[in-house]
């Protein structure tokens, strides 16, 4: 994703967004139009960083966490078949439970602070990363295994040298997902119950009919999550690129 195509499509969006707004007619308190939604920004762009702030927080720290944890299962199932039989379908059965249903319960059994917000965020991510990573451990030609069988090598020494290099193309693309999954929960769980956050400014500012904020916290977290996913894109790029040339460099 380059700098270009983003501003372009931003042009495109508010271009569209302008012409809307005139086409309708539409009152600023039902549509605003993007100079009334900036100048609102300007105004409360003390509130805005600070809320903002609250959101990057628990989303940083959920992404993290829900990442590690689906790395390890990964690693853990691939290794283990008799935990891939068992866990693999608790995990696919707990999909049918709709995250979001769980955000009230959250927020009674760990409060109103930012520790509801981040296990909202670690559950929505951890599958998506989970079962990304754990596709390529396993979508491994069998003639590597053979040859490893043959030299010797044992599980993990096949796993380090052989499955994870393999699968981080599919790890990096699992934590993109992650990238832009996380802030819907972390919103999802502020908007539950919260005193701080992009979400709670949300529902604040339309109890009190300021659409134009609304639209600016709207726009402040779509930022953040482009910001969020493109430096994990790149993240997981340069360490998708580091370990295949060390691997190279081992083979040659």
């Amino acid at each position: 994703m380059r700098l270009q195509d983003i501003l372009l499509a931003l042009l495109i969006g508010l271009g569209l967004w302008h012409a809307l707004v005139i086409l309708t007619d539409a009152p600023h308190f039902i549509l605003p139009s993007p100079w009334r939604v900036a100048q609102a920004a300007y105004n409360s762009r003390v509130i805005l960083l600070e809320n903002a702030w609250v959101t990057m927080i628990e989303v940083g720290l959920g992404l993290v966490i829900g990442s590690l944890l689906g790395v390890v299962t990964a690693i853990q199932l691939a290794m283990s078949k008799t935990a891939e039989r068992l866990m693999l379908p608790i995990l696919v059965f707990t999909q049918a439970v709709p995250v979001f249903a769980l955000a009230p319960l959250l927020t009674l059994w760990f409060g109103y602070g930012m520790g509801s917000k981040i296990i909202m965020a670690v559950l929505i991510i951890y599958f998506p990363v989970t079962s990304a990573f754990h596709d390529g451990l396993t979508r491994i030609d069998s003639g590597y295994r053979d040859l490893a069988i043959s030299m010797g090598a044992g599980k993990w020494t096949f796993m380090r040298h052989v499955q994870i290099p393999n699968a981080l193309p599919s790890l990096g693309s699992g934590l993109r997902l992650a990238a832009v999954y996380a802030p819907i929960g972390a919103v999802i769980g502020e908007w539950v119950g919260a005193s701080k956050g992009l979400g709670y400014l949300m529902l604040l500012a339309n109890g009190r009919a300021k659409i134009d904020l609304m639209f600016a916290s709207l726009i402040v977290l779509a930022c953040l999550t482009v910001i969020l996913h493109i430096s994990v894109g790149m993240l997981a790029t340069r360490l998708t690129r580091f370990t295949q040339g060390t691997c190279g460099n081992r083979k040659t």
